[in-house]
């Protein structure tokens, strides 16, 4: 009767550890996404060029652009981790 009783227990914990496993692995690639597009509108509103009288004039800023890198690195680290514990398999 113990027997039973403790394999129902273990079987409910692992099926609520892959649930949450599944959860943490979802939001982490919904966060990573905002995160990249977040990162991709810093790059492109921090990078601006103007053609006056046949000269370009190239007006950036360079901390707003590695600001935007960095956020698309960490938006890239946060995808990879998400796919992981998804496909993380119980041992």
């Amino acid at each position: 009767m113990i027997e039973i009783i403790n394999k129902c227990f273990s079987t409910t914990k692992l099926k609520n550890y892959m649930n949450t496993n599944r959860i943490i692995g979802i939001v982490l690639i919904i966060v990573s996404l905002f995160i990249g597009y977040t990162g991709i509108n810093k790059i492109s509103q921090n990078d601006a060029s103007v053609k006056v009288l046949g000269l370009k004039i190239d007006a950036s800023n360079e901390s707003g652009k590695n600001q935007g890198f960095i956020y698309i690195g960490i938006a890239a680290i946060m995808f990879i981790g998400g796919i992981v514990t998804l496909n993380k398999k119980q041992a």
